[in-house]
C-alpha cells in the first residue's frame, strides 16, 4: 500500500527520488514490493499505474544522478561560462593572450547586461530582425522566439535587450519558487510591445540551462497528475509552472511577502492588471525547450479556473522545441479549448530535434502532442505537418540520414553567412556542437541558433496560413501537409 500524499488530484503518479538509494533503484527491475515503496507514489487501487517500471527505473536514475552531481555540474558550468565570457570580453582568445601579457585582462561581470549564458553563447544575436516589420504575417513567431532565446540570460542582459534594442516595455523579470524542490528554479520575463497595432504583451519562460540540474531532473521527471475532465499532466512541468504541494492548483492563492512568487499566480495577476488598461491589448506567451512547455501549461490552467476573459485576451503560444506535456484527454481539451476562445497554438519543430519528439507517444508512455505544427528541415523549409517525422525519434533506418543532416548542418555553418549575411554566422562554440551533432544529431538541433533562423528565413506563405482563423484550433488529425 502506498503513502498516498496527494489531496488534489484522484489519480497521480508521483516520483521522489529523494526517498530512494541507488540500491532499491535498481531492485524496481525486479522487485514485486515496489507499491509499498515510499519513493512511488500512487493512489490506492491504482497498482495499473506501476506497469511501466522500466520508465519508472529510468526516470529514479536520471534524477538521482543528476542530485547528486547538482553542486559540481554548477560549479562546472559557472566556470565555462566565466570562461566563455572571459574571451568573448577580450574579443578572442589571442587578444586575452596578448591581454594577460599585458596585464590588460577585461574580466566579465556575471551581473552584467553584456555577460552571456551557455545558451546566449551558440547565438549571440540580440536584435530584432530589420525586415520583419509590425503587420507582418512573421513578427509575432519571429519576436517570441527572440524573446524565447533572450530568456536564458540574467536581468541586466535582458532589460538592455528589451529596452534598448527592441525599444519596449519590461514589465519584470522573475525567478519564480518551485513548491516542491524548494527553491527558485523557473525563470521568466514579461515586456510590452507598445509599437504594435494592436500592442501586446509577451510572456516568456526559460527553457532548460545547460548546466541546472533542477531543471534536467524537471525534464526527467516522468510524475503526472490526472484531473477530471482535463486528463494526465506532466507533473514537472506543471510544479515549474506554480503546482502547490499542498493544495495543487487553488483557484485563488494569496502570494505572501516571502520573497517565493509563484509563476503562474503571479503572470496572471500582473496580466489582469494590465490588460484592464487597454480592450484591445492581447497577450503572447512563450518558451523554447521545457519554457515552452510551461508555456502551454498556462492556458490549461486559465481554462481550468474558468479564466475566460484571459484565455479571450490571449493571441496565441509559439513553442520552440517543446517536449509533450499531457494525455490523449489533456490533448482534446486543450483543443476544445482553443476552438472555444480562439487562440492560436504554433508549435515549432527544427528537422531532427529530440526534444519535441519526448516523451514517448505510445501505448506505454500515452503523451500526445496537439495544435498546429510547423515542421522545418535543415534547409529551413517548412510545412505544416499532423506530426513531426519519426515522432517518437527512434527508427534504424534514419540513423544514416540523421548523420548526414548533421554533417550537411556543420557544412552549412561556413556557408549560410556568405549566403544570407553576417547575422547568420555561427559562434565557434555552435560550430563546435555541429561536430558533437555528428554523434548525437538530435541534441544539436535542439539550440535557439535554428528555431530563430527557421522564422527568419522561412517561406512567408505558412505564416500567411497560419493567420488563418481554424488553425486557431486546428487539431494534429486535422492539420493540412503542404
Amino acid at each position: 500500500m502506498s503513502m498516498t500524499s496527494v489531496n488534489f488530484s484522484g489519480n497521480f503518479l508521483v516520483l521522489r527520488p529523494e526517498e530512494v538509494s541507488y540500491l532499491n533503484v535498481f531492485r524496481i527491475l525486479w522487485n514485486d514490493d515496489i507499491e509499498k515503496k515510499a519513493f512511488v507514489d500512487f493512489p490506492d487501487g491504482k497498482e495499473e499505474n506501476l506497469h511501466r517500471r522500466w520508465l519508472i527505473f529510468l526516470s529514479l536514475l536520471s534524477q538521482k544522478i543528476l542530485q547528486s552531481i547538482a553542486r559540481p555540474m554548477a560549479s562546472f558550468g559557472s566556470r565555462v561560462e566565466m570562461w566563455l565570457n572571459l574571451i568573448s570580453c577580450n574579443r578572442n582568445i589571442f587578444v586575452l593572450f596578448i591581454n594577460s601579457l599585458r596585464g590588460r585582462v577585461e574580466r566579465p561581470v556575471k551581473e552584467s547586461k553584456t555577460f552571456l549564458s551557455f545558451a546566449g553563447h551558440l547565438d549571440k544575436r540580440v536584435d530584432l530582425d530589420k525586415n520583419i516589420k509590425h503587420g507582418d504575417s512573421r513578427y509575432y513567431s519571429a519576436l517570441s522566439v527572440m524573446a524565447a532565446k533572450v530568456a536564458y540570460e540574467n536581468k541586466a542582459f535582458v532589460e538592455n535587450a528589451v529596452r534598448n534594442h527592441w525599444k519596449m516595455e519590461l514589465i519584470g523579470y522573475y525567478d519564480f519558487w518551485n513548491d516542491f524542490q524548494q527553491k527558485r528554479t523557473t525563470q521568466g520575463f514579461m515586456f510590452h510591445d507598445k509599437n504594435a497595432d494592436p500592442d501586446i504583451i509577451v510572456v516568456a519562460f526559460r527553457g532548460t540551462e545547460a548546466f541546472d540540474a533542477d531543471a534536467w531532473c524537471t525534464d526527467f521527471d516522468i510524475s503526472w497528475y490526472e484531473f477530471p475532465g482535463i486528463g494526465k499532466i506532466h507533473g514537472g512541468f506543471m510544479k515549474a509552472l506554480g503546482l502547490l504541494m499542498q493544495e495543487g492548483w487553488p483557484s485563488e492563492f494569496r502570494q505572501g511577502a516571502d520573497g517565493q512568487p509563484i509563476a503562474y499566480y503571479t503572470i496572471r495577476e500582473k496580466l489582469k492588471q494590465l490588460l484592464k488598461q487597454n480592450e484591445k491589448t492581447k497577450f503572447i506567451l512563450t518558451g523554447h525547450s521545457m519554457g515552452g512547455a510551461i508555456a502551454t501549461l498556462f492556458p490549461a490552467v486559465l481554462a481550468m479556473h474558468k479564466e475566460t476573459w484571459l484565455l479571450e485576451r490571449l493571441e496565441g503560444v509559439y513553442t520552440f522545441g517543446q517536449p509533450r506535456v499531457g494525455d490523449g484527454e489533456f490533448k482534446r481539451f486543450m483543443e476544445s479549448q482553443m476552438q472555444k476562445h480562439k487562440f492560436k497554438y504554433v508549435r515549432f519543430v527544427y528537422c531532427n530535434d529530440v526534444i519535441p519528439r519526448l516523451p514517448i507517444d505510445d501505448s506505454t508512455f500515452l503523451f500526445k502532442h496537439f495544435g498546429t505544427c510547423v515542421y522545418y528541415n535543415s534547409c529551413y523549409y517548412g510545412k505544416i505537418v499532423s506530426e513531426e517525422p519519426h515522432k517518437n525519434y527512434i527508427s534504424v533506418f534514419a540513423a544514416i540520414p540523421r548523420f548526414l543532416n548533421a554533417l550537411w548542418e556543420l557544412v552549412r555553418s561556413f556557408i549560410l553567412p556568405y549566403r544570407k549575411g553576417a547575422d547568420y554566422k555561427e559562434p565557434w562554440l555552435l560550430i563546435l556542437l555541429r561536430w558533437y551533432g555528428l554523434i548525437l544529431p538530435g541534441l544539436s538541433a535542439h539550440t535557439p541558433q535554428d528555431y530563430v533562423n527557421l522564422t527568419r528565413l522561412g517561406p512567408d506563405t505558412i505564416y500567411h496560413r497560419l493567420q488563418d482563423p481554424k488553425f486557431g484550433g486546428v487539431s494534429n488529425s486535422d492539420a493540412t501537409k503542404e
